[in-house]
């Protein structure tokens, strides 16, 4: 349309106010389904890493749906399917690191290097943001080789592998992608990997990521063997107490023990057993706590280890969290990633949670759900979210992640406010807001099975809109049942993103706790408020209103991770397309880093990339708008940006999402396709792909 002056232009309500000179039209772009970032569900597991209902049906299958089978398939994200990339002629993995491989001929995977590097696509080259410009071609043609060898053109001695780079050594060997960066040629050509000492041992402890499970602990979870002495003995404590004929309440005293109470002082409807009892012998089938102790560390208990192996760690010996002034990322599923977070910290997150991770499949020895756990270095403090429904399968979780993970987790966070079906049919996530005595039981056990990790609660205000109860709930976790922190978003499970978060209520909440606090003279425990916030201003505003500690960041970090910075600047940042360009930059290589530089690993890191990418593109440059700050629930009109790569970094357009990939990825692969959550065109075809 014709640009005019901007007191004429009349914007649809929740329309961003974009200046006249860069509108293309005041239609707002298609509405976006905000809640894939809180939730997933997946066929085969009961819910997704991706957030989309899972579809096992087959495409061509001609059977009547059901109603119910029918309301499960409505929405724009069913049956997303990611399978993996690989090479045309796979090298066996122990070959390509050097090794010997067990199977000799008899190995499924080619051990012939020659012919591997012979077959291999050409090595990839991340350019240097100064080497991309602002206008169509963007970043300069890659030929294929900047410094190409002889007898293998797939070799790029010129390029750099960020693995290689940041560790010293790359443990995809001969499948990297780059791997001319640390590959050398004897006289007769032959290659050879190559590493870097110094450097490997300079960042042995900066670099590496932490908390990762054995293969020997997943097999214990999932044949059933590893032992849980802490977990089966509370347990026990309440399957005894529920067959008991008066079943008197439950609370627990300031060291986490189980006490009873007359019922009608308490309306928790938890049983109760008698003050002590965590002193009770395991059960037979538990191993005994010297072999615990010595199956963790290899070695013979200590003398106290000994002497005290179940005397349950204080609350006040619990670590404290003093989080008051501290950012805080939420925990995103999918896009809630390691190498996302590391882009958080970067910009001044201080506090990160992994993904949420479903209990039963943590028990289960899952290796996807395990993966969840893993910390980078940088991540100064760092949780873990789990999701379950009751006792039986959230403290055994946690009493394992406090073994395997000592001395990497700080906290482990309870999600009490995911708002998704299959997660609230199944009594978890936002269904624990509504069982009160169920929940109890649970951070209680948890709280005793993770000795002195603290255990944190993230909720919302209720589950129905007009039946708040956060504000009955949150000083009982708070003195009651020991939670290390609270994180409450400021709307219902109904109330989706529908409506505007509720910061009069959530400051109705933290009186509530504080005014129970000083009641029982307790000391305070951190409070996060969460909802809408985009902005310094937001930020600060809001936390000056409520009185919380701080603010937990989700969809806000999606957009816009730099809100980081401009909430501990306290400013609004009118960041630069190539700025943005570096962080994507910063972000391939992480996820190469995590994902892997091999041909899986290179396009998986590009379909979080993708993910990543399809929240990013949201952002209007508060340079083009009229009125600051930008508001998270206002969608963009169509708009030109400043230069043709701020407009192609805001397009909606998911094609455009994958050509920005490219710029530091290489070529997309004829196998590869991307399916986008939100109301996009997809890339490629979601036909037989994985």
């Amino acid at each position: 349309m014709e640009a005019a002056a901007h007191p004429t232009v009349n914007y649809p309500v929740g329309t961003a106010p974009v200046k006249a000179e860069f509108l293309i039209s005041v239609k707002p772009q298609n509405i976006l389904d905000d809640d894939t970032a809180e939730g997933k569900t997946s066929s085969g597991r009961g819910y997704a890493r991706d957030g989309e209902n899972g579809d096992s049906r087959s495409r061509n299958s001609q059977r009547k749906l059901s109603k119910e089978e029918k309301k499960a398939q409505r929405g724009a994200n069913k049956g997303r399917r990611f399978g993996k990339t690989r090479d045309d002629l796979d090298l066996c993995w122990k070959v390509a690191n050097g090794s010997m491989c067990e199977f000799g001929e008899e190995c499924r995977f080619t051990h012939d290097i020659p012919a591997y590097l012979a077959a291999k696509p050409a090595d990839l080259h991340i350019p240097q943001v100064s080497e991309i410009s602002d206008a169509p071609p963007y970043a300069p043609e890659y030929t294929g080789s900047l410094k190409p060898d002889p007898k293998y053109p797939s070799l790029d001695l010129g390029t750099i592998c960020p693995v290689f780079a940041e560790t010293g050594e790359c443990r995809y060997g001969f499948k990297c992608r780059f791997l001319g960066a640390h590959v050398c040629l004897d006289a007769e050509g032959n290659p050879s990997l190559i590493g870097d000492e110094d450097k490997k041992a300079q960042v042995a402890l900066t670099a590496h990521e932490l908390n990762f499970v054995g293969a020997d602990v997943m097999k214990a979870l999932r044949t059933k063997k590893y032992p849980f002495p802490i977990s089966n003995v509370y347990i026990k404590e309440l399957k005894d107490v529920e067959a008991s004929e008066n079943k008197p309440k439950l609370v627990p005293n300031a060291n986490s023990d189980i006490v009873t109470e007359p019922e009608q002082d308490m309306n928790v409807d938890v049983p109760a057993v008698q003050s002590g009892s965590a002193l009770a012998p395991p059960p037979v089938e538990a191993p005994s706590a010297a072999e615990t102790i010595e199956h963790r560390t290899g070695e013979a208990p200590s003398e106290t280890q000994q002497d005290t192996p179940d005397v349950p760690v204080r609350f006040e010996e619990k670590k404290r969290l003093h989080w008051s002034g501290k950012t805080y990322l939420a925990p995103l599923t999918t896009v809630g990633n390691l190498p996302f977070r590391r882009i958080c910290v970067d910009y001044g997150a201080d506090v990160t949670c992994g993904e949420m991770g479903l209990a039963n499949s943590f028990l289960g020895g899952s290796k996807e759900e395990w993966s969840l756990v893993r910390r980078h270095p940088s991540e100064k403090i760092f949780g873990v979210q789990v999701a379950g429904n009751k006792p039986m399968n959230l403290v055994p979780t946690a009493e394992v992640i406090g073994k395997e993970c000592a001395g990497g987790v700080d906290f482990v966070d309870v999600n009490c406010g995911c708002p998704i079906d299959l997660v609230f049919k199944t009594g978890s996530g936002s269904a624990l807001l509504d069982t009160p005595g169920k929940l109890g039981k649970i951070l209680i056990g948890m709280n005793r099975a993770l000795g002195e990790i603290p255990v944190t609660v993230k909720l919302r205000t209720g589950v129905k809109d007009g039946r708040n109860n956060a504000h009955k709930l949150m000083p009982r976790l708070a003195s009651e049942f020991n939670a290390g922190c609270i994180t409450l978003h400021g709307r219902t499970r109904q109330q989706r993103y529908t409506r505007l978060a509720d910061w009069d209520y959530i400051k109705e909440c933290v009186q509530a706790v504080r005014a129970r606090e000083k009641d029982e003279d307790l000391p305070p425990v951190p409070i996060f408020g969460g909802g809408d916030c985009f902005s310094s201003q937001d930020y600060w505003n809001n936390v000056e209103k409520t009185g919380v500690d701080g603010i937990m960041i989700g969809r806000g970090a999606l957009i816009k991770p730099w809100i980081f910075t401009e909430v501990k600047e306290h400013r609004e940042w009118d960041i630069s397309a190539r700025e943005r360009l570096e962080l994507i930059r910063n972000y391939a290589e992480y996820g190469l880093n995590h994902f892997g530089s091999d041909t899986t690993g290179v396009n998986a890191t590009r379909r979080y990339l993708c993910e990543a990418l399809s929240f990013q593109y949201r952002y209007v440059p508060i340079g083009l708008l009229e009125q600051l700050p930008g508001r998270i629930n206002d969608r963009a009109p169509a708009f030109r940006g400043r230069t043709e790569l701020e407009t192609l970094l805001s397009s909606p357009d998911s094609n455009d999402w994958v050509k920005i990939s490219e710029m530091f990825l290489g070529p997309t692969p004829e196998s590869w396709s991307f399916t986008p959550k939100h109301k996009s065109n997809a890339y490629g075809s979601e036909e037989g792909q994985g």
